[in-house]
């Protein structure tokens, strides 16, 4: 492989292992929120028992999640110079306010799992909303550099000078708005689901612990309702994505769906393969109008193909596998969680089919692949370009010959860590069994004495 695929590979590596990390960061504290504000308004134990637990995981995850960014923050350094000088005088900001986010968001989650005992009921909804705001503005920052990759604002390149500079334009580029919602929801939908991974296995487990069942049921009901309900603000965020597309990155879009042909009435082609030879998507079910009506909310909408473009400006084909695989995982954890809910509280079952408990076993894996299609979508479509039409990616990489070494080195690093980060969590949580804490809980009348 040349420099340019292995410095993009441990790039894309590094932010894969990352990015697990950094997404359950920013959705468990809204589990853990929601746990919170439901055992103040019940005084159900229960709830509290859970933000507890969670929280423990949260700390796990954090302690990976910081390390393995600030190692992405190096590897930008050192991997894209090119592409850093630019980012150094134009979208800075992000990276600037991004430390104040970490800051409050390290600082009340010190203070949460610390002194939660020593504080009020309020304070400590207030301390997990600041983690939880602080988490989320992190993520938002950080993937705003991502925006401003596909859709540039707030400078100009004359005769390779940056000229023109307006940071807060750059900040505020078109898509900032729709990525920032994106990360976020998607984000929330994940930590919901693990959750309910979680849940669900261990309901399996508990069958003839009655107590205990009830207890994961619980976690069980609350992660779906959260998870269906930010699903779905997924899949309207990604209708949104698929317009800003159409309007900014046409052949990203045309690649996507395998369109090669400019037309209205464009066809939204689900699963398959695009086969470059023939410019079509093989063994895919074409649905009439949909893609036309999906990019500008008419069948009417012209949507332009990658014919339209030079062949060396068209992204990899395969893109069109991974916004499926996004699509059709979404639309599955909708159904999974509007279904789970309707069989608990309208048809009144107080235990799911098997059938049903391992579906919520999947959930939770299955919207981390998601995250990880999105992300390999949204940069790997953004291909040739580092920044969209501005600078192209072999222009910026390093021009260092042991990245292949480096590549070997970190993959092994980030699969220690992977096992370790499993064998701590599960380590804690087998010293730690929740039927203890249930019993802690109820040998006192103060429910506040869970924590």
């Amino acid at each position: 492989m040349d420099d340019l695929v292995l410095a993009r590979s441990l790039f894309g590596t590094t932010m894969g292992f990352h990015i697990i990390f950094a997404t359950l960061g920013v959705g468990l504290p809204l589990m853990i929120l929601c746990a919170e504000l439901l055992f103040q308004k019940t005084k159900d134990k229960d709830y509290a028992i859970m933000a507890r637990r969670w929280t423990k995981g949260q700390a796990v995850l954090l302690g990976v999640a910081i390390p393995t960014g600030t190692i992405a923050g190096v590897q930008l350094a050192l991997l894209w110079p090119g592409f850093m000088e630019v980012i150094g005088k134009v979208m800075a900001l992000p990276f600037q306010i991004e430390i104040y986010a970490f800051f409050i968001e390290a600082l009340f989650m010190s203070i949460y799992v610390y002194a939660a005992d020593r504080i009020s009921p309020r304070m400590r909804i207030i301390s997990v909303s600041l983690v939880l705001l602080g988490a989320s503005a992190s993520a938002i920052l950080i993937t705003n550099v991502h925006a401003f990759e596909g859709t540039p604002a707030g400078f100009r390149i004359d005769n390779g000078e940056i000229t023109d500079v307006d940071p807060w334009a750059a900040f505020f580029n078109p898509s900032f708005f729709i990525s920032a919602a994106h990360v976020a929801v998607s984000a929330y939908m994940t930590g919901a689901f693990m959750i309910s991974t979680i849940a669900a296995f261990k309901m399996l487990k508990s069958r003839k612990n009655e107590r205990v069942y009830q207890f994961h049921r619980k976690a069980l009901i609350l992660s779906l309702v959260i998870g269906g309900i930010f699903s779905f603000l997924t899949a309207i965020n990604g209708h949104e994505s698929a317009q800003m597309l159409h309007e900014y990155q046409p052949e990203k879009l045309a690649a996507a769906e395998g369109l090669f042909e400019t037309q209205e009435y464009a066809p939204l082609a689900i699963g398959g393969f695009t086969d470059r030879e023939s410019q079509e998507v093989k063994y895919g079910i074409e649905i009439p109008w949909a893609l036309s009506f999906l990019a500008g909310d008419s069948f009417k909408t012209v949507v332009v193909g990658l014919n339209d473009f030079p062949e060396e400006y068209w992204p990899p084909l395969f893109v069109h596998t991974l916004f499926n695989g996004m699509v059709i995982i979404g639309s599955f954890l909708i159904f999974l969680s509007m279904a789970g809910f309707a069989w608990f509280k309208i048809l009144k079952k107080p235990h799911f089919p098997k059938l049903f408990m391992y579906a919520f076993v999947l959930a939770g894996p299955l919207s981390l692949l998601s995250i990880e299609f999105g992300w390999i979508f949204a940069c790997t479509g953004r291909q040739p370009w580092v920044i969209y039409r501005i600078l192209a990616t072999e222009d910026v990489v390093t021009g260092s010959t042991q990245i292949g070494m480096l590549f070997v080195l970190f993959s092994l690093i980030y699969l220690v860590l992977g096992v370790a980060v499993l064998a701590v969590l599960k380590y804690y949580f087998k010293r730690h069994p929740v039927e203890d804490e249930i019993d802690a809980g109820g040998s006192n009348n103060n429910n506040l004495s869970v924590y």
